[in-house]
């Protein structure tokens, strides 16, 4: 890990990012004006904004097929290890997280281009490892969608293939199931010899089991909030005494009252709501677990305010109360979808972190 003190690696006791601002419309599927447009600029802008604001992370999908529908939802998406050096260039505290497919980045490249990455943002780059699920990407690629517990076991190798480039000073050979490598080296090394935090996150065994032996974070998803704090007992026993934090996925929506909070939830959802994209991210997401949701038009609703996620929703005050129970419950953190980066920053900065602050969860913003 990284010996720099801030963002993700910083003291915050409960630590907020930024979720998909790479993606067109990040988690939000709606045709309301508001909605996010992922310009370069744009992103650029949100995250000066956002690391000004002492936001911990940004987090990016990674996106090569989008959910069509009115707005061609996600159908826009940057790739995101170029997308995170041009951010770290451009910031001073926050981490910039990158998220990779594995199956479709060779290792030796790819361990040189986080290296690129971390050298610019002087330690403060991260990686997201996906195994992969979407059949569409894969044939995009021209890459087989093996069976799950092989994809972790591709990826599980693919991990020791980069550490061991990261941290090897001679020539390796590799000989492996999945991967034969010769001569393999690379330099620079990682910022200060210290390997960029990886993370990774699965809800399946397989998917926890990979996490708690190669990554130092786990995003997890967030069913039934009242058997959180169990299901979180359950993932670090699996660790066996292995530290890593724990954190979820999810998106906001607060205001100064919950009536105006809302007012634009149902704006966003009900008046300006893209069906169309949610219809066809269902249809992806429930293949062959459509059994899986009894009401499938609360589920639809659910994409369409924040791809599904967990929702913080509410006034300042209830949402600050919400993020204590999870922190209670020993989530170490959120990454957060909002309706607009930009416009909606003044709510984290300004409503929601003061209380945060007063609560102990988090530090105030370093100068």
């Amino acid at each position: 890990m990284s010996d720099v003190a801030t963002g993700l690696y910083g003291a915050n006791k409960f630590k907020i990012g930024l979720f998909g601002m790479n993606c067109s419309n990040g988690l939000t599927m709606t045709t309301a004006p508001e909605r996010w447009d992922a310009s370069w600029r744009n992103n650029k802008r949100a995250a000066i904004l956002a690391d000004e604001a002492g936001v911990d992370f940004l987090l990016p999908i990674g996106r090569w097929n989008g959910y069509h529908g009115k707005t061609d939802f996600q159908g826009s998406a940057f790739e995101t290890l170029t997308w995170a050096s041009g951010l770290l260039a451009c910031t001073q505290q926050i981490t910039v997280c990158g998220t990779l497919h594995v199956r479709f980045a060779n290792p030796v490249f790819a361990a040189k281009q986080m290296v690129t990455a971390d050298h610019i943002g002087e330690g403060r780059f991260a990686l997201n490892i996906v195994s992969g699920w979407n059949q569409g990407e894969f044939d995009m690629f021209g890459v087989e969608l093996v069976p799950h517990e092989s994809r972790y076991s591709y990826t599980g190798e693919w991990v020791d293939v980069v550490k061991r480039i990261w941290s090897e000073t001679e020539p390796f050979d590799h000989e492996g199931q999945w991967m034969k490598l010769k001569g393999v080296s690379s330099k620079p090394r990682p910022w200060n010899d210290r390997f960029p935090l990886l993370i990774s996150a699965g809800a399946s065994t397989y998917g926890r089991e990979f996490a708690v032996r190669h990554v130092d974070c786990l995003f997890t998803s967030i069913r039934d909030a009242a058997l959180m704090k169990t299901n979180l007992d359950n993932i670090r026993a699996m660790g066996e005494g292995r530290k890593f934090g724990l954190f979820a996925s999810g998106h906001v929506i607060c205001r100064p009252t919950r009536r105006e909070a809302e007012e634009f939830y149902h704006y966003i959802v009900h008046e300006h709501g893209d069906w169309e994209a949610a219809d066809s991210a269902a249809a992806i997401r429930l293949k062959g677990r459509e059994g899986r949701y009894d009401d499938i038009q609360n589920f639809k609703e659910r994409l369409i305010s924040g791809l599904g996620t967990y929702m913080l929703f509410g006034s300042y005050d209830e949402v600050a109360e919400h993020i204590k129970r999870l922190s209670d419950a020993t989530l170490d953190g959120m990454a957060l979808g909002m309706v607009n980066f930009i416009s909606e920053m003044e709510h984290l900065r300004d409503g929601l972190f003061p209380r945060l602050e007063r609560m102990g969860l988090r530090e105030k913003k370093r100068s």
